[in-house]
């Protein structure tokens, strides 16, 4: 039970994330899937460079690398998908 509820907030945090890096780049309106798709893998980016650069830690720390690894997918996905 505690795995599926960490999975939900692990979604809800990451569409979160994914949300603000939407907006901080001006992607325009997305469905909710692509905010949590780009949350989550701008999460797993952002666990990446956390762990080659140890500044920080904590789950305030985590959400800052979150929307920085978000950022950068969706700066990519602008790059790849430019219309």
């Amino acid at each position: 039970m505690d795995f599926v509820i960490k999975l939900l907030v692990e979604i809800v945090i990451g569409g979160l994330c994914g949300f603000a890096a939407s907006k901080l780049l001006k992607v325009g309106n997305k469905s909710i899937l692509f905010y949590i798709i780009v949350g989550v893998i701008g999460g797993a980016v952002g666990g990446a460079l956390g762990s080659l650069i140890p500044v920080g830690s904590g789950w305030v720390f985590g959400v800052i690398l979150a929307i920085v690894g978000s950022c950068l997918v969706v700066w990519l996905y602008k790059k790849l998908f430019k219309k």
